[in-house]
């Protein structure tokens, strides 16, 4: 599903490339490979840009933002402490809460399924959420 952001009319999509392809290096590579494994985990995730440009990804909610920094790249599952990570992909984010992160540092690879694993959990709970709060009003 494509989202048109309003600060310059074009397809969530589209800005993601272009945001992609100007970091000009290894990271923008990294991020199309995460981009390329969230949607062959989830064929209708929907794309988003937010906050001064980050990626976002969606599913009944928000599943992970894509961040680039200077030597690393950040997946950043804003849901990630109630998933189960028995790969231990995890690596960044540790103490907060709610959240957690991967970063991915030049040269390092993530496991496709491991990562394919996360995404379609953080979707399945984002729907279970979504589910609860309709049969909260349903009920009340």
């Amino acid at each position: 599903m494509k989202k048109v952001d309003a600060e310059d009319g074009a397809p969530a999509s589209l800005q993601i490339d272009r945001k992609f392809a100007s970091l000009g290096d290894w990271r923008g590579a990294a991020l199309s490979r995460m981009r390329a494994l969230i949607h062959e985990a989830l064929p209708d995730v929907v794309e988003e840009v937010k906050w001064m440009g980050t990626p976002v990804w969606s599913h009944n909610g928000i599943v992970c933002t894509g961040e680039s920094y200077k030597a690393w790249i950040k997946l950043t599952f804003l849901k990630g402490a109630s998933l189960d990570d028995p790969a231990g992909l995890f690596n960044s984010s540790l103490d907060g809460n709610a959240r957690r992160a991967i970063d991915i540092r030049e040269g390092e690879e993530v496991d496709a399924q491991a990562f394919k694993a996360l995404i379609k959990a953080a979707a399945a709970l984002n729907s279970e959420s979504k589910a609860g709060k309709r049969r909260a009003k349903v009920e009340a």
